[in-house]
């Protein structure tokens, strides 16, 4: 199976509840932990553990070994048959986000899958077996990892999984102090740049408040997993654990270009984008996992670059406070009685008049550009005619002010209307994207 076909196939692997009775007979292991009636009992540590195990080694060719005193990573969760639906792995989903973000931010602006991009990440905290880098490396062939763990047995164990796996030419686990940065670039992991970093840190403040939070969901404590309190608890709770993210990215700055975390409570997400609105960040994403019908999570993510993520990968929380949200990527408008034809050469032709750098592939009904500055204003036209400067302009895309692709759609069933989609590739003046949009939306509609 090719990468694409992996990369597509992974994305609906839990999209039914799991067979168990089917899983049982491909993995002995597990068959022992499956009742009669082909249900699992849930609150037996050791049936969701070899779950995990067993379904890693199905699905991802993984052989991973969870020790009993440590949190056990669930890749899926199976649910009644009457609530049969869309099961999805927080981990999994985690992973998935992170490919979408990397994907739609490349340096080469073509929104999707690059098979050949190489990718760097930092795993913070990795726990007992590195089950996010394990399941990047699986998924993506050029993704290698550097994990970190300040836990003796989370790195001992880690490392073990990592080498029976034959992966340690991709991952390199590192032990690290709690003193040290979170990131710690060049001290620790010998890198000058990553694409992205990634954690799942502690959620609880105190070990009273873990054991508070699983009353309430009135069921045991740790009855399905245990978990070490150095995996569960951290001084501050999850938001002082990313405000500290934060406070090293803005040292860091563009050496990572995203810096992510996932979030156990959804209050704690309209916190970490406060903060970093103060410091002056305006490209950020945020997203929520659903897990069954109950068990949500969330996550953050954040940019020095100037590069703009999908805005759909950036804005993926419902229901979040619209000013909280990072601003919209995207602008579309419809044209409802023109043909696709018309509407192509009407963008090309109005686009090929400003002092842009700008390539039309009519065949695709899509094209890219970069602009220095706003040069569509009257005031900018008018300028250029006096100074009688020729309509291209030798513009570096690393530098441009703003970066856009303009695509063009059509229903195919009533090929009736034309659909104007424009995507904010890069740039940080979210006036002057509007600016643009307006007046391409203008010129097209002839006004």
């Amino acid at each position: 199976m090719s990468t694409r076909s992996i990369m597509k196939a992974t994305r609906n692997i839990y999209k039914n509840d799991v067979d168990f009775t089917t899983l049982a007979l491909q993995s002995p292991d597990f068959a022992k932990y499956v009742k009669p009636n082909g249900q699992l009992d849930f609150t037996d540590p050791n049936a969701v553990r070899q779950l995990t195990k067993s379904l890693l080694q199905r699905d991802f060719n993984l052989k991973v070994d969870i020790p009993e005193n440590r949190l056990c990573p669930p890749v899926c969760i199976n649910y009644k048959k009457s609530h049969a639906g869309l099961i999805i792995a927080l981990r999994l989903n985690y992973i998935l986000w992170l490919q979408d973000l990397i994907d739609t931010t490349g340096d080469e602006y073509r929104d999707d899958f690059d098979p050949d991009r190489e990718v760097l990440g930092l795993d913070i905290g990795t726990g007992c077996c590195s089950i996010y880098p394990l399941l990047g490396s699986a998924l993506r062939p050029h993704w290698n990892f550097v994990a970190t763990d300040i836990d003796e047995g989370n790195f001992q164990s880690s490392k073990k999984t990592v080498s029976a796996n034959e992966l340690e030419s991709r991952i390199q686990i590192i032990k690290t102090d709690p003193k040290d940065d979170l990131i710690p670039l060049q001290s620790k992991l010998g890198a000058e740049s990553l694409d992205f970093t990634m954690c799942n840190p502690p959620f609880y403040e105190s070990r009273d408040e873990m054991i508070a939070s699983a009353t309430e969901k009135e069921r045991p404590p740790f009855s399905a997993c245990t978990g070490a309190e150095v995996e569960m608890v951290t001084a501050g709770g999850e938001i002082d654990f990313v405000t500290r993210m934060i406070e090293e990215s803005l040292r860091l700055r563009e050496q990572v270009v995203w810096y992510t975390s996932m979030l156990g409570k959804l209050s704690s997400v309209s916190v970490i984008v406060e903060k970093l609105i103060e410091h002056k960040n305006h490209n950020y994403a945020v997203t929520e996992f659903v897990q069954g019908n109950k068990t949500r999570r969330w996550a953050v993510a954040w940019s020095w670059t100037d590069l703009r993520p999908a805005m759909n990968i950036a804005r993926g929380i419902t229901g979040f406070p619209k000013h909280l949200l990072p601003f919209p990527s995207e602008f579309t408008f419809d044209i409802p009685t023109a043909s696709i034809d018309d509407i192509s050469n009407k963008v090309d032709a109005e686009l090929s008049t400003l002092s842009i750098q700008w390539n039309w592939r009519k065949n695709l009904g899509t094209g890219v550009g970069f602009a220095m500055e706003n040069v569509w204003s009257r005031q900018a036209r008018r300028k250029m005619q006096l100074a009688g400067a020729g309509h291209k302009a030798e513009i570096d895309d690393s530098k441009a002010a703003l970066g856009f692709k303009v695509q063009l759609r059509q229903d195919r069933i009533e090929e009736k209307g034309v659909r104007v989609l424009v995507r904010w590739l890069k740039g940080t003046d979210s006036v002057l994207f509007e600016s643009f949009c307006g007046m391409l939306k203008r010129k097209v509609e002839n006004r």
